[in-house]
């Protein structure tokens, strides 16, 4: 169960045809052969064994480039489906990795593919050969070396070099007993699923700390351009997570000042792998160098600057590290309610009470969700059942339930708490079924705004479809409650917002690309209709209009001051404010927007279904890469119109009152203090912020206030679908099984 669910996050990359066992030969080369053969153990129990394997390094590998060398990597497949995959090395046909892996063994009679490949950005990456590892012929609980000979089926005289690793086959009895746990408790009643989730599960999902990295500036990069520059970028990657840095172009001294957590697994640390690239539009991305911080040898609670020398190649990185604790993610049973203790409820009010708004203000709030059940869920097997699992996610933050198996009415029954970084996060919840031979099937999804949720009431909410944009087959019971510090939310708001690196990227997609420029179309039509307005009382068409905006431009204009701007914006905002308070806003749904994105939904369906098709498009990278840039930079523009529109309309009623208290202010300092003083102070902080904090990442509070007020298609994604109470599935007996 666990190896289904971890391994459907892993990104799908290109494949060749498994080979076949009897087509592959292997030279085994085996130290401390001492014990007895797997051959007569049982292979029909799930999970009952563990096999460790460290990819140690390839040798003679074949050349694929033209500059007589391979960018190579190294994928573990078993049973058809992926189960690891390794980091490229560049430009070395004897690379070495050292990573290891674990990998829970259902049959050991089903051999591990090794498969190794060249990589080539943007085009479909180079075979260089494969081979298998017959599990039944390890030793068990003993260390074993194997050399592996890499052939391929179509050119099988050749020799492609060999790869080297160290195996540890192991039977796992703690988790037979789980299993036989498990399915003793399903047999007896659904309602003990719970039991399911076993603390090897728990544990191995909640992190013990967060490390947090500034990527401050490279020093003395290598120059890959013609023009003696470079446009460098920075990759990291800690065990299955990723970020990537921004671009900075032309330059060999770059600044990013940029700032992310991963979080921390293992106790005692783990290493973060580092590589910095060069932007090559149209081509494959340069290598520039590589290092790795190894995060044992770091204190904890402490901020440490780093100065990184670039390996294989030339330069530094400068970074700063902190190692904090763990922060409240827990898992538990319904039993274990820390908001239904009045204890441990008073200290979490006491935590975000106005009192404490000025300590750890990255501590805004906490979150608490109870994953109740669903009800009549997709059937996604051929036997008209499911497997059903539930990912909830908050940002970075990523917990799951145990599987209930052959079920269209699951009971979880399970608590999640997070803490709250920033009150305009969105919680996701996503329902999939668990597939042991292939990733796991999407049934369903809905996402939810934190400042919408009202506290300690269980909702049915709809599903929706991968894009939110409409209903699918299911229902999903939650009770949310969220507790945070107005004050901390409201100071957040004005900083940079965190990235989510897991999100999938960018893709050209027609129906996004035509949804992006009418969406473009409408926000230069709002300025155009109010160009022609003001045009019109210049030509007198309406005179009694002309006549009184001729008396109001008199007016203002002779009794204009500076505070009079933003006291405009705040009668905007009460004016419209007054309007739907008093049920005279004629706003309605987006109907352009929610048709645009059904159309879109439409498209990827047809994308999933032709993902394994090598098209032409796949070819011509740079011509897709500047249409994916088009289509950004038209969401980005149509986005950023659509925030203001919003803001104003009250979408968001925190955004808006905070809003009104910022331009209250603004109204009051430019009313009894001078704009030379202001412009003054302004400009003393703009010229000494870099001396008073060296390392501070820049930021522009309007455009970070603005990030958090959801676009037009965010609104539709969000927005509650209700149930159809004549299709009501909590009509059914909740006993029923299927």
């Amino acid at each position: 169960m666990m190896l289904a669910q971890s391994s459907f996050y892993q990104r799908e990359v290109n494949s060749t045809e498994e080979l076949p066992a009897q087509e592959a030969n292997t030279d085994l080369q085996r130290t401390n052969l001492v014990g007895t053969s797997n051959a007569d153990f049982p292979s029909g129990d799930p999970g009952m064994y563990q096999l460790d394997v460290t990819l140690r390094r390839g040798q003679n590998l074949a050349a694929r480039d033209r500059g007589g060398t391979s960018d190579p990597y190294v994928k573990f497949k078993l049973g058809g489906k992926e189960v690891f995959r390794s980091k490229t090395i560049h430009k070395n046909l004897n690379p070495v990795w050292d990573e290891k892996t674990c990998i829970l063994i259902d049959n050991l009679r089903e051999p591990l593919y090794i498969k190794v490949f060249d990589y080539d950005f943007g085009l479909q990456d180079d075979f260089i050969g494969s081979a298998f590892l017959d599990l039944t012929s390890l030793e068990l609980n003993r260390q074993t070396d194997v050399t592996l000979s890499l052939k391929d089926p179509h050119y099988p005289d050749h020799d492609l070099g060999s790869i080297l690793l160290s195996v540890l086959l192991a039977p796992r009895e703690e988790q037979r007993e789980v299993t036989m746990l498990m399915r003793k408790s399903w047999k007896r009643s659904s309602k003990t699923q719970s039991l399911r989730l076993s603390d090897l599960h728990r544990k191995s999902q909640l992190w013990r700390g967060i490390v947090s990295v500034t990527l401050i500036e490279g020093r003395e990069l290598k120059a890959m351009d013609a023009n003696g520059r470079s446009d460098p970028y920075v990759k990291f990657r800690l065990g299955h997570q990723k970020y990537k840095s921004k671009i900075v172009p032309k330059t060999l001294n770059p600044q990013w000042r940029e700032q992310f957590d991963f979080h921390l697994y293992e106790e005692r640390g783990g290493i973060i792998d580092i590589t910095v690239w060069d932007k090559d539009a149209g081509k494959k991305d340069d290598f520039i160098g590589r290092c790795q911080v190894d995060l044992s040898t770091l204190s904890k609670e402490q901020t440490h600057k780093l100065e990184m020398p670039l390996e294989e190649g030339e330069g530094y990185l400068v970074l700063l590290v902190t190692l904090t604790a763990s922060a409240a993610v827990t898992i538990s049973d319904l039993s274990a309610n820390s908001l239904e203790d009045q204890k441990e409820r008073e200290e979490i009010l006491k935590r975000y009470s106005p009192m404490m708004m000025f300590h750890n203000m990255k501590d805004v709030g906490f979150l608490q969700v109870k994953v109740i059940r669903a009800e009549a869920l997709m059937a996604a097997d051929v036997t008209g059942k499911s497997d059903p699992f539930c990912v909830v996610e908050l940002n970075n933050d990523r917990l799951l339930t145990h599987t209930v198996y052959k079920n269209l009415n699951p009971e979880w029954n399970k608590i999640f708490t997070f803490n709250i970084k920033d009150i305009h996060s969105v919680l996701e919840v996503t329902v999939y079924d668990e597939d042991r031979d292939r990733s796991a099937d999407f049934l369903g999804k809905v996402a939810i705004p934190l400042l919408s949720i009202q506290n300690g009431e269980q909702k049915a909410y709809v599903l929706k479809n991968k894009q939110l944009t409409g209903p699918t087959k299911g229902v999903i019971y939650l009770e949310i409650d969220v507790i945070f510090n107005a004050v901390k939310a409201s100071i957040r708001t004005l900083m940079p917002k965190e990235v989510k690196y897991i999100e999938e990227e960018n893709r050209l997609s027609k129906q996004l690309l035509l949804r992006n420029f009418i969406r473009m179309k409408r926000c230069v039509i709002v300025l155009i209709n109010a160009a022609y307005y003001i045009s019109s009382c210049f030509d007198w068409d309406s005179p009694s209009r002309s006549l009184a905006a001729f008396l109001i431009f008199l007016f203002v204009v002779w009794n204009f001051e500076l505070y009079m701007i933003p006291l405009a914006l705040l009668m905007l905002l009460a004016w419209n404010y007054f309007l739907i308070i008093s049920g005279k806003d004629s706003r309605q749904h987006d109907i352009v927007v929610e048709d645009m994105l059904e159309d879109e939904e439409e498209e990827d369906d047809r994308d999933d279904k032709d993902s394994e098709k090598k098209g032409f498009m796949n070819r011509l990278y740079a011509i897709q890469e500047v249409c994916i840039s088009v289509q950004n930079i038209l969401d980005e523009v149509a986005s950023f119109g659509e925030r203001i529109k919003n803001t104003f309309n009250w979408t968001v009623p925190f955004l808006s009152w905070l809003a009104i208290v910022a331009l209250s202010v603004f109204t009051v300092i430019l009313y009894f203090i001078p704009l030379r003083y202001i412009v003054l102070v302004w400009g003393i902080n703009k010229f000494t912020k870099k001396l008073r904090s060296p390392y501070a990442i820049d930021n522009n509070e309007l455009l970070d206030f603005l990030s958090r007020v959801p676009s037009d298609v965010q609104v539709m994604q969000y927005h509650e679908l209700k149930q159809d109470p004549s299709h009501s599935p909590s009509k059914k007996k909740k006993n029923n099984p299927g």
